[in-house]
C-alpha cells in the first residue's frame, strides 16, 4: 500500500509541467554551483600553493643574515581549503586564511575575502549550500503542503480509507514521496562534488560526506513531515501552506539571528581592539628582547651570569642576546596562551549554546553541521590559528637558539648566519583535522537531528490518527 501510494504521489507530481521545469532549473543551478566552486577552490589552492612557493624561495634564498633579523623578516602560513569547502564555505570568506609570522607578535588572519568585497561580506557566496539549505526545504513546503488536505478536498482520503487504507500509513507515504524528492537532488550534488574532486577523495572525505547526507536528510525529512502534518491537520491548504512558510521562517532567518545575538551577549567576545590591548598591557610586564636596561632583563642577566658563574657578558660561552629574545618570546607566548585561551573558552560555549538551540530549531543543527564536515567553521579555523601558531614558535625559538648557541658574541649584531642553516628551517605544513578528531564537537547537532526525525515521525503516526477525513 504504502508504495503504491508514494508511487502516485511521484506520478502527481510528474503530472505537473511546472514541477519538472523547476526540477531542471534545481538540477542546472546545483551542477553549476557546484562547479563553479570546485574551480574556485582549485584556483585558491593554485594561487596559495605559488604564494607557498614563493615565500620558502624567499626564505631559502637567504644568502646571510642575522637569526634575529630572519626571525622579523619571518614567513606566512596559508590555510589551504578543504575539498568540502565547494560546497560550504562557511566562515572562510570573513575569517582570512593567511597569517603572518615573526617574533614578539602573534598576527592575526589577513585577506579575507569578505574584507576585499562589499557584496561577499553583505550577502555571502553562491555554494550548493545555500540551495541545499534555503531553496530546497521551502520547494518541500510547496509540494507537500496540500498532499493530504487536497486529498479531503477532493474527497478521496475518505475513500481511501474506506477501502482500507490505514491513515498513518497514508500520512507516512506521502511525506516519504516528497522526501525522496529532496534526498535525489541532495545525491546529485554530491555525486557532482565526488566527480569534480577525485583526486581529493580520501577515507576521511567520504565519513565527512556520509555524515553531511545524513544531516541534509534528516532535516529534509523533518521540513516535509511537518508540512504534511500541518496539511493533515489544519483546515485547509491555505492554513497548512502559511503555517508551514512561518515556522521555516522563524527556523531560518529570525531564530539563527535571535539566539545568535543572544549568545553573543551571554558568552560576550572582547573586540579586536580590546584583545590586542590587553595583550599588549599584558607583554609589557614581561622582558623587553631590544632593550638591555630592562629591569626584568637585568634580574634575567644576573640569574644567567651566576648560572655560568661569570662576572659579565663577555665572559659568557653564548650570546646573552639570543637568550633575552627568547625569554621575551616565552613570555609573550604564555600572555597569548591565557588571552587566546580565554576568547577559545568563550568560543566553545559560544558554539555549545548555539548548537543547544537544535531542540527547537533544526536548522541550526544542520547549518553548523554542514559548516563542521565540509572542514569550513570556526572550529577549524582555530585550529589553523593553533598550528599555525606552534610553528611560529618553534620557527623563532629555532633562530634564537641558533643566535644564542651557534658561536655568535654578546653585543655582536653583525654576526650572519649562512644559507644552509635557512634552507634547513622546516617550512610551515597545515594539517586538516581528520573527522574523528573533531567528532565530538558536531555529535550534539547530529542528536538533535535525529531526536527531530523520531519527533516528527510519532507526530504523524499518532497525530494523523485524529485527522478528519471529511
Amino acid at each position: 500500500m504504502m508504495k503504491q501510494i508514494i508511487s502516485n504521489e511521484w506520478k502527481s507530481l510528474l503530472r505537473v509541467k511546472a514541477f519538472s521545469y523547476l526540477t531542471y532549473f534545481f538540477i542546472m543551478s546545483l551542477g553549476v554551483v557546484s562547479w563553479l566552486g570546485t574551480v574556485q577552490n582549485k584556483e585558491q589552492d593554485v594561487q596559495q600553493k605559488k604564494a607557498t612557493e614563493h615565500v620558502r624561495a624567499q626564505w631559502e634564498n637567504i644568502k646571510q643574515m642575522n637569526t634575529h633579523s630572519a626571525a622579523h623578516f619571518g614567513s606566512y602560513a596559508f590555510k589551504p581549503v578543504t575539498p568540502l569547502s565547494s560546497m560550504d564555505d562557511g566562515v572562510s570568506a570573513s575569517t582570512g586564511n593567511v597569517i603572518r609570522l615573526e617574533a614578539h607578535v602573534q598576527n592575526e588572519t589577513a585577506y579575507s575575502e569578505a574584507s576585499q568585497s562589499l557584496s561577499i561580506s553583505k550577502f555571502g557566496k553562491l555554494k550548493p549550500s545555500l540551495i541545499l539549505q534555503f531553496v530546497i526545504p521551502l520547494f518541500l513546503i510547496f509540494l507537500a503542503f496540500n498532499s493530504v488536505s487536497k486529498e479531503k478536498e477532493q474527497g478521496r482520503l475518505k475513500l481511501l480509507v474506506l477501502q482500507g487504507a490505514s491513515l498513518p500509513k497514508l500520512v507516512v507515504a506521502k511525506t516519504i514521496g516528497v522526501w525522496t524528492y529532496g534526498v535525489l537532488l541532495l545525491l546529485f550534488t554530491l555525486v557532482v562534488q565526488i566527480l569534480l574532486n577525485l583526486q581529493s577523495i580520501s577515507v576521511d572525505y567520504f565519513w565527512r560526506l556520509s555524515l553531511l547526507f545524513f544531516s541534509y536528510c534528516a532535516y529534509y525529512y523533518v521540513v516535509t513531515a511537518l508540512t504534511v502534518y500541518f496539511s493533515a491537520r489544519l483546515a485547509n491548504n491555505t492554513a497548512a501552506l502559511s503555517s508551514m512558510i512561518a515556522v521555516w521562517l522563524l527556523w531560518t532567518i529570525f531564530l539563527p539571528k535571535i539566539w545568535g545575538n543572544s549568545v553573543e551577549k551571554i558568552y560576550p567576545l572582547p573586540s579586536r581592539e580590546e584583545f590586542k590591548a590587553l595583550m599588549a598591557q599584558d607583554r609589557s610586564q614581561g622582558i623587553d628582547g631590544h632593550n638591555p636596561s630592562d629591569k626584568r632583563g637585568k634580574a634575567f642577566e644576573e640569574k644567567i651570569l651566576a648560572q655560568y658563574k661569570m662576572d659579565s657578558l663577555s665572559q659568557l660561552p653564548v650570546n646573552f642576546d639570543g637568550m633575552r629574545m627568547q625569554q621575551d618570546e616565552e613570555y609573550g607566548n604564555m600572555v597569548w596562551d591565557r588571552h587566546f585561551g580565554n576568547k577559545y573558552k568563550v568560543l566553545e560555549k559560544q558554539k555549545k549554546t548555539y548548537q543547544y538551540s537544535g531542540i527547537i530549531n533544526p536548522f541550526a543543527s544542520l547549518q553548523d553541521a554542514s559548516m563542521g564536515f565540509s572542514g569550513s567553521d570556526m572550529l577549524h579555523f582555530v585550529n589553523f590559528q593553533l598550528q599555525a601558531e606552534h610553528y611560529r614558535r618553534i620557527l623563532i625559538k629555532t633562530l634564537n637558539d641558533k643566535q644564542t648557541y651557534g658561536g655568535s658574541k654578546t653585543g655582536d649584531w653583525g654576526w650572519k648566519e649562512n644559507n644552509d642553516f635557512y634552507r634547513s628551517v622546516k617550512d610551515f605544513e597545515y594539517r586538516t583535522p581528520v573527522l574523528k578528531e573533531v567528532w565530538s564537537s558536531y555529535s550534539l547537532n547530529l542528536l538533535t537531528l535525529a531526536l527531530w526525525v523520531v519527533f516528527t515521525t510519532i507526530l504523524i503516526i499518532f497525530g494523523s490518527k485524529k485527522t478528519t477525513i471529511l
